[in-house]
């Protein structure tokens, strides 16, 4: 083994697993059963499926406050559950009943609850509890995916994130790990030129092996060095990991031709956990394990694979704050055929982002925003953009723009969204000077505040 490979070994065998059994984790155990039931036929993932949520259920029932109550109310059995398709006696919960009842939730034999939080897209934060299962399971299905893509905990790894969270929590001690396991962590608030600078001589003297964190980050760092003529292709990264944010395929494209390394999606949430992670073959791999996934239409009834509706999460690693057929706003679809890397993990087929990035025409008529995304990415001269639907009668279109912007490209704009929208819609387009990310560092190109 070349001396190159011999330290990262280190790190994923020794270093790491000795630091995850100081903190009362599972993971590196959870990992190895995770490769091994990736394999497994889909009739005993399922079984082994099912006595995972018969077990939640039952410790639900005896040791939250909120589920012993539901389930008399409904008069449910949890020791009798038999397939997942009993989940569909339970009602839905969401982010209103999660404040209303945070601490029902909470199981009265927790172990290690740590309390988060996360903003969403009313900007109204949700705060909840994760308790030592979840973090080493949630960790396991992570570690696992990097592994399909021939990296692993140890090589440099570079992540671009917003979260105050992560940020906030870098005193000595996390820097000093950090460093010891070999990851740098950049703030993705600020992207102007002199910070991309920065963070492009920082990636070329540490080398990273693999990069992870926002698409956009990464997709503005790109255009940024294709506009100057920098090569990013010749830094050695072998994949480009990206969460958090809906992935479009013009910047997988940028990302991929620029870094020179394949972008490997990642779905889930801080809340709902680590859902889905793509493997070389391209498919959104279900961490079935651990994740119960539905979908399901606007009365709520579960839709069979191939048909598109709002993803409902049951998360099997969370009996100490539960998350049971939890409402996570996004649109996605199941999919039907499996996947030809051989793991019968079922399979998202597709991932149309959050309800909020869909508009709607003053016709009724629901669109994805890709539909008006593509009216002002196409503009020459827009080098930024946001897209804001205030209501049927308003979108409010901001656009950072340079020389090569067309003297007609307001007008251009203009026509193109009410074509889509409603000729009576009011289009207000604003020349700014930047677009600022959220406040978790996150970007959305569109949002609507039209209930669909």
């Amino acid at each position: 083994m070349s001396q190159a490979r011999r330290f990262p070994n280190l790190i994923s065998s020794v270093i790491f697993p000795l630091q995850e059994k100081l903190k009362g984790h599972t993971t590196v155990a959870d990992r190895r059963a995770l490769e091994q039931s990736q394999w497994w036929s889909p009739e005993r993932l399922e079984a082994h499926r099912v006595e995972r949520l018969r077990s939640l259920l039952v410790r639900a029932g005896s040791h939250v406050p909120y589920y012993r109550d539901l389930f008399a109310r409904i008069g449910l059995d949890p020791a009798r559950v038999a397939s997942t398709a009993d989940l569909q006696r339970l009602p839905f919960l969401d982010k209103p009943l999660i404040r209303e009842h945070t601490e029902a939730l909470k199981a009265d034999d927790a172990r290690g609850l740590v309390r988060f939080n996360t903003g969403g897209s009313s900007g109204v934060p949700l705060i909840f509890f994760i308790g030592s299962e979840r973090v080493s399971r949630d960790v396991a299905a992570k570690w696992r995916a990097t592994r399909w893509w021939g990296v692993d905990i140890g090589d440099p790894e570079v992540v671009l994130w917003g979260s105050p969270i992560e940020l906030g929590s870098q005193d000595r001690i996390r820097r000093w790990r950090d460093a010891l396991m070999r990851t740098r962590l950049f703030p993705a608030f600020e992207m102007s030129d002199r910070k991309v600078v920065d963070f492009i001589a920082q990636f070329r003297a540490m080398r990273p092996r693999m990069l992870f964190g926002y698409p956009s980050a990464f997709a503005h760092i790109a255009r940024y060095a294709q506009r100057t003529g920098e090569r990013l292709d010749d830094l050695g990264i072998k994949v480009v990991f990206v969460t958090s944010e809906r992935l479009y395929d013009h910047q997988r494209a940028l990302i991929e031709q620029v870094f020179g390394a394949p972008v490997a999606n990642g779905y889930g949430g801080r809340d709902a956990g680590f859902i889905a992670h793509q493997c070389p073959h391209g498919s959104m791999h279900i961490t079935a394990e651990d994740i119960i996934v539905e979908i399901v239409d606007a009365q709520g009834r579960v839709l069979p694979p191939g048909q598109s509706g709002e993803i409902v999460v049951t998360h099997l690693a969370t009996g100490d704050f539960p998350f049971i057929r939890y409402r996570t706003g996004d649109v996605g679809t199941l999919g039907e055929q499996p996947c030809g890397c051989g793991r019968t993990l079922p399979v998202l087929q597709k991932i149309e982002g959050r309800s909020t990035d869909f508009i709607v025409a003053q016709d009724g008529t629901v669109m994805h925003g890709l539909a008006l995304i593509y009216v002002v990415r196409d503009m020459p001269g827009v080098s930024a953009f946001r897209i804001e639907q205030e209501s049927l009668e308003l979108t409010r279109v901001r656009i950072v723009t340079d020389d090569d912007f067309p003297q007609d490209g307001d007008e251009r704009i203009r026509a193109g969204m009410k074509a889509r929208l409603g000729s009576a819609v009011d289009v207000v387009v604003e020349h700014v000077v930047q677009i600022p990310a959220e406040g978790s560092g996150k970007f959305r190109y569109v949002i609507s505040k039209v209930k669909t």
